[in-house]
This record gives structure tokens, C-alpha cells and sequence, in this order.
């Protein structure tokens, strides 16, 4: 089941990858999915190279690229540009990284706004939402 040699139907296409129609129409109008000519009279008709497509997509996803690096990987997927996407990569995984700092401090706090919390007296406004309110939250 070639590109040239189209077989499925989009529903067949979306069952078969896991996501739904709106998904592959969603990556059509971003550009990362092809949409193929409508036949007079007929369906449009896909491949398994739009099965792969959908599959790169979602392995992307799943590493947290957004939609916006994803079609540059797949633009350099038509091309030798391994150093391209060397960088692109090399790039997402320092966001990566700032990410889970930034996490790791709001762990942190919040545990630390927890234990406050559970060592309060009932009677007085909670240390948490004390904090929110004073917009004073200090990310160590």
C-alpha cells in the first residue's frame, strides 16, 4: 500500500494510527499531513506513508516536540540534514532540561506550602492560599 497505490479511506487511516479524523485534519491544515485530491466523485484516498507520517508525528509528540518542530523534523526528514536535526534536538532537550528545573522548584514549594498547611490551626486563613493571594511565592 503505496502513496502511489492509495487504499484507505481517512477513518481507516485514523483507526489504524490510533487518533481520530479531526487529529489528521488538524495536521492537514498545520501542514505536517498531506491531503490528498478528492477523485470526481470519490474519497480521498491514503497510504502507508501517511500511516508513517502519523506515526513520526506522534513518536515527536511524545518526546515533547510541538507542532512547529515537528514539521521542521519533517522537513529535514526529505533531506541528508542530521545536523540540522542534531540541533533542533540538542535545542529541545536544553528546554527539556529548564522544564524540569522549573518543575523540580515547584515541587518543592508546593510541598513545602502543604506542610504549612497541615501544620496550621483550622481556625486561620490557610497557609497555601495565604500565599496566592499575597502573590509572595518564592520558587526556591
Amino acid at each position: 500500500m503505496q502513496a502511489s497505490h492509495p487504499s484507505w479511506t481517512i477513518g481507516r487511516l485514523a483507526k489504524s494510527a490510533g487518533v481520530g479524523v479531526e487529529t489528521i485534519r488538524f495536521y492537514q491544515r498545520k501542514g505536517l499531513m498531506r491531503t490528498p485530491a478528492r477523485p470526481p466523485g470519490g474519497v480521498r484516498r491514503y497510504g502507508r506513508d501517511d500511516l508513517e507520517r502519523l506515526h513520526f508525528i506522534k513518536a515527536a509528540q511524545r518526546l515533547g516536540f510541538s507542532l512547529e518542530e515537528i514539521g521542521r523534523l519533517l522537513q529535514l526528514d526529505q533531506g541528508m540534514q542530521c545536523d540540522a536535526a542534531v540541533e533542533l534536538a540538542a535545542q529541545h532537550l536544553f528546554e527539556v532540561k529548564s522544564r524540569l528545573r522549573d518543575l523540580q522548584r515547584i515541587e518543592k514549594t508546593l510541598g513545602y506550602l502543604l506542610e504549612k498547611c497541615g501544620q496550621g490551626d483550622k481556625k486561620v486563613t490557610c497557609p497555601l492560599i495565604a500565599a496566592l493571594h499575597s502573590n509572595n511565592i518564592e520558587l526556591s
